[in-house]
């Protein structure tokens, strides 16, 4: 039920750019009409929370607001709920993801892409200006989910289905839907044969998808080294980079790339590999992403 009490929480936060992270007791906004109190059990760390802390997007008019509680990858239960609330109710497992608002009225919004919204406000080190993202005490900015509680309008939750692992979730909230979202926006198919760049988290996660879809799945890696990871995580078939042979035998047979590469690098050397009308789609956010 809805509270004028603030919730007391126990946070992890960090002060400056040392990223020395601490317990800190803060606190959350009264749960609302149309609010979600979870207890959390989890949060995935994600590489955009190691940038955030440290203050890295300041030169992209991101700058860090501290104390900085990051984390956007979160899944726990639903303790209470607001009178008005009806997607969620107690006992049910709830997951929160990159963003706690946007302004539901814009063309984005109406459409389902609430993260292209203008308006839209991040798990954390944003401010709220709808009253639906409030921090405590008011005028603050959000706070992730390194937390022991969080409270998030209903229409942020994310409601988990009790079969699924709840110590998996929180990584479908960021890494999953990050390489869902191209292949579902360029019509992946089980006849689409899909490249993925790079085998960290974002990769992994991105070849698990693509198999689950029943696309025929490559992964594109600088050696062999990883061979048998990528095939563990279903990977039909394994593409070195650096090696003339293996890219020549893949030429032109790529429907889709998605280049997971956090830093600069040559993305151009993988064009070869799509067929006509392949796209590659870039996620990492770097200098070449820029020139693109």
């Amino acid at each position: 039920m809805a509270s004028n009490a603030p919730v007391d929480v126990l946070c992890m936060a960090c002060e400056d750019t040392s990223c020395d992270f601490k317990p800190v007791k803060m606190q959350r906004r009264p749960v609302g009409p149309e609010d979600v109190l979870i207890d959390m059990k989890y949060c995935g760390v994600c590489h955009s929370d190691l940038h955030v802390a440290a203050n890295h997007m300041s030169g992209i008019g991101m700058a860090t607001k501290y104390p900085c509680v990051p984390g956007h990858e979160l899944a726990g239960v639903c303790i209470a709920v607001g009178e008005k609330v009806t997607k969620v109710k107690v006992g049910d497992h709830v997951g929160v993801g990159c963003m706690v608002d946007a302004c539901l009225q814009c063309k984005e919004c109406l459409a389902g892409h609430e993260q292209k919204c203008r308006k839209m406000v991040q798990t954390y080190n944003m401010k709220d200006w709808s009253g639906r993202a409030k921090s405590y005490p008011e005028g603050g900015h959000t706070l992730g989910g390194y937390t022991n509680k969080m409270v998030v309008h209903e229409k942020f939750s994310i409601v988990i289905p009790k079969s699924y692992p709840l110590e998996c979730a929180g990584p479908v909230l960021c890494s999953g839907i990050t390489m869902y979202e191209p292949m579902k926006t360029f019509g992946v198919t089980k006849d689409s044969h899909v490249g993925i760049v790079g085998l960290g988290g974002l990769g992994g996660m991105g070849i698990k998808l693509a198999k689950a879809l029943g696309c025929k799945v490559s992964a594109i890696t600088r050696s062999l080294a990883k061979e048998k990871m990528a095939k563990d995580l279903g990977a039909d078939n394994v593409v070195a980079s650096t090696d003339d042979k293996s890219m020549l035998a893949n030429k032109k047979s790529m429907d889709l790339i998605i280049n997971t590469i956090p830093s600069g690098h040559n993305w151009g050397a993988y064009q070869g590999l799509l067929k006509k009308g392949g796209k590659q789609v870039l996620l990492g956010i770097h200098s070449g992403f820029a020139a693109a």
